[in-house]
């Protein structure tokens, strides 16, 4: 048989006429009546029509005719797995309007559907089949159920097989976010093991806990860091969570992990999606998707996600609204050529909460409601708006060599107003010390990026290589207030935590004059390259380093603005940092591997008393642990066992500006990941995590690192019942568990430790033009109480809402 041929489009009006050729996508080597009555192995992703039928009649060595004009404009299906020829052009072909015939002599044809089928498509539509593997989504795919992905470009900056990958990292898909109605990130990472929410201040931005330490509200989105800011979910594809150092790729970054926000992107195939929630405490979030093709060649392709999001709480008079819009355009220069232009809008009202107190009496939180407020509702409140420009080029120099270029500015303006307690509380009367501080301020953020990627062979080893070059730099601008506790004769009284009266704390911001201004600077040039070699087709070896020439500086004054820039000083550190990572996969399910990392950790971004800049971080890793892929690939898991050990770790210093370093501190633990579909219907995810980490040298040498629980876990699963009577309900349950955690690195108190239990009931009502999708949620069914993080203090403590329900319909097409 030759080979396949097939015939190209025309230019112009006549293009469909002169596409009558027929398409021959042969290439066999067993008769066509043997192709169709075995298993083929395919491994096709969702694309145009055309070229999917194409890979189809290669992966399949089956004879295929058809015109391919009656396929123009039509996208296919994803297809992963073990097929017959016939149950795979089946499910390549999806809902188009198109029907496959088998001729006489074995061949595939390709004919329009008859209309009455087109307009009725239903169960009867096409026969049921019986077939072996997975059915796959791409991972792009809006409607994609997955609840775990094969591939994650996080961790090596290359997308790259998570089973190939000597690194630890979890991905939480969109699914998943749909499924729990996360809205922000600490609501999907709880699914993450040793990944927990950190100090949030009511919500006005998002910290979490990795491996011990802390991120210091350092997250990122696409590859690129963002400010401290929430980062909210309404354009999130997936969220990546790398667990251990990857400062090796992305700069000072915390060495416990990172947390990056994949974003949705453009789309060919048109989609649109409107969702409305409601629920408790006055919840209303409204969410629009609209993505699809500008112009009929394809070429520029758009995106737009919206939020709208207004909302109060169970805390007394704390609410949050919020208007977010990102749209996104994309430009097919040519096959080899694309441009990428993201722009993000947000303005975000809310307010400063710093949530209740702990007794160093019972070494508890006190026993006052968690709905309680100590701050002042009409003076501490917050405005955060957003504007964000990115510019992405991805260009393929030949096939296996390719540039990407990204570009981002961004510039965030905050009006922050609060009142602090810096942790002096008189147990017996109720009084609580408070200061007050903070004001208007700027940053503004320019990011970099050039990496250039290749693959090539050099006797019987392959390499993926990656030579990179970032650059970041931040500048923020603080002109405000910082009036301290009456106590040590200031201005700001103090409230009872007891009986609260609000309106009696002295500050009235328009008699006293501004006496706090700060310019504080941040930048680095980073320089990096990495190997991933494969050996044997079984051992994959990863090596690389990463040397940074990083700026630290700030300027303060109590005077202006003007002066705290002059008084402006600057530290410069260098630094080479190492990685390598080793994983044998003996079979396919199995892979085991190992890692260490050193990393030129986070700059100390708070003054140090008197004004000082303190040391950056460092920290080394060792880790060792193995992977599985299981039921065809559908259900994934980790195991990692790790040390981790991080020195000059910087804490706040209670009721004032300023920050401390501890000396070095030691996160070792086990921890465990499981996600994917166990059975039909049936998708799960289960963790645990066993974290010891302990202060070695400085104040509290032997005391217990603040907010880590020692032990902690969670399991989630979501059965779509399968029954045809109550085919489109689906019904979920997960629990969540952290035993006791230290308030403080003093251990001067505890928070208990708590489990709680979320639901959830859906049911996709049967219409076929448009998928429309009834959800509710409950988080905390049994209305457990309990304390989510403390900031390292007995008077910032975050209480754990209570039993708060989330109702949603959703419409897609």
């Amino acid at each position: 048989m030759s080979n396949a041929k097939y015939c190209k489009h025309s230019a112009g009006k006549g293009r469909r006429h002169t596409a009558k050729a027929v398409l021959l996508a042969a290439l066999i080597s067993q008769t066509a009546h043997g192709d169709a009555a075995g298993k083929h192995h395919f491994d096709i992703p969702a694309q145009s029509l055309n070229q999917a039928l194409l890979m189809f009649g290669r992966q399949s060595q089956q004879q295929l005719m058809y015109g391919t004009d009656i396929a123009d404009n039509l996208r296919s299906r994803a297809l992963q797995g073990d097929y017959t020829a016939d149950e795979a052009i089946r499910i390549l072909l999806g809902d188009a309007p198109l029907q496959a015939v088998t001729t006489g002599d074995g061949a595939i044809t390709l004919q329009p559907r008859a209309a009455e089928l087109h307009n009725n498509l239903g169960p009867q539509t096409m026969p049921a089949v019986q077939v072996v593997g997975k059915a796959t989504y791409d991972s792009t795919d809006p409607y994609n159920p997955d609840y775990s992905l094969p591939n994650a470009s996080t961790a090596t900056k290359t997308d790259t097989p998570i089973m190939e990958t000597p690194l630890s990292i979890q991905v939480v898909t969109k699914a998943v976010m749909h499924d729990q109605q996360a809205i922000q990130v600490g609501d999907a990472i709880k699914n993450v093991s040793g990944v927990f929410q950190g100090f949030t201040f009511g919500g006005f931005s998002e910290q979490f806990m990795i491996r011990g330490f802390n991120t210091n509200y350092a997250n990122y989105v696409d590859g690129m860091r963002w400010p401290v800011s929430r980062v909210p979910l309404a354009n999130a594809e997936k969220i990546e969570v790398v667990k251990g150092a990857a400062a090796n790729l992305y700069g000072r970054i915390e060495p416990g992990g990172m947390i990056n926000v994949v974003t949705k992107r453009p789309q060919e195939k048109p989609y649109y999606s409107l969702e409305q929630r409601f629920g408790s405490y006055d919840l209303y979030q409204t969410l629009a998707d609209s993505t699809g093709a500008i112009n009929q060649e394809g070429s520029l392709l758009y995106r737009i996600n919206f939020e709208y999001l207004d909302k109060n709480s169970f805390r007394d008079f704390a609410f949050t609204e919020r208007t977010y819009v990102a749209p996104s355009l994309t430009w097919k220069i040519s096959d080899r050529t694309q441009l990428d232009l993201d722009f993000i809008y947000s303005n975000e009202d809310t307010l400063e909460d710093h949530g209740v107190v702990a007794s160093s009496v019972t070494r508890r939180p006190l026993d006052i409601p968690i709905s309680r407020y100590l701050g002042e509702p009409s003076i501490d409140k917050s405005n955060t708006e957003l504007f964000s420009t990115g510019l992405t080029l991805n260009h393929e120099i030949s096939e296996n060599w390719k540039v990407n270029a990204q570009f981002k500015h961004i510039n965030r303006d905050v009006l922050d107003l609060q009142h602090a307690a810096p942790g002096i509380i008189n147990i017996a009367t109720g009084e609580l010390a408070r200061a007050f501080c903070c004001g208007p301020g700027t940053q503004d953020v320019l990011g970099g990026i050039l990496n250039i990627t290749g693959k090539f062979a050099t006797w019987d080893i392959t390499h993926s290589v990656l030579v990179g070059w970032d650059y970041y730099e931040m500048r923020s601008s603080f002109n405000g207030w910082f009036l301290p506790p009456a106590i040590f004769d200031g201005q700001v009284n103090s409230i009872n935590i007891y009986n609260p009266q609000y309106g009696q704390s002295g500050v009235d911001l328009a008699s006293i004059p501004k006496n706090d201004f700060s310019d504080q600077r941040l930048s680095w040039n980073g320089v990096y390259f990495q190997d991933q070699m494969t050996l044997f087709e079984k051992l994959h070896i990863l090596g690389g380093g990463r040397y940074d020439w990083a700026n630290r500086g700030s300027g303060s004054s109590s005077v202006s603005l003007s002066d705290a820039t002059s008084s402006y000083s600057d530290i410069e550190n260098q630094k080479f940092s190492p990685r390598v990572g080793l994983l044998y996969q003996p079979w396919q399910w199995l892979s085991l591997y190992g890692n260490f990392v050193e990393s030129l950790g986070a700059s100390n971004t708070s003054p140090g008393v008197g004004g000082n800049i303190l040391a950056p971080e460092s920290a080394e890793q060792f880790e060792a642990g193995f992977k599985t892929e299981f039921l065809n690939k559908r259900l994934n898991s980790s195991v990692a066992f790790y040390q981790l050990t991080k020195q000059n770790i910087s804490v706040p210093i209670a009721g004032t500006r300023f920050a401390q370093t501890i000396g070095e501190a030691r996160s070792r633990g086990v921890e465990i990941d499981i996600s994917g579909q166990v059975a039909d219907g049936l998708n799960l995810i289960a963790t645990y995590a066993y974290t010891d980490a302990n202060i070695l040298s400085g104040d509290n040498a032997g005391n217990r690192l603040w907010n880590i629980p020692r032990n902690s876990g969670s399991l989630w699963a979501k059965y779509d019942i399968q029954e045809s009577a109550l085919h489109g309900l689906s019904v979920g349950a997960g629990v969540y568990f952290q035993s006791e955690r230290q308030g403080d690195n003093s251990n001067s108190f505890q928070l208990p430790g708590y489990g709680k239990v979320d639901v959830l009931l859906r049911y996709q009502l049967p219409i076929v033009k448009a998928k429309t999708t009834l959800q509710f949620n409950v988080e905390n069914l049994l209305d457990h109480k309990y304390y989510s993080a403390t900031d390292n203090s007995n008077s910032f403590l975050n209480p754990g809402a209570p039993r708060t329900f989330i109702g949603s319909v959703k419409v897609e097409y």
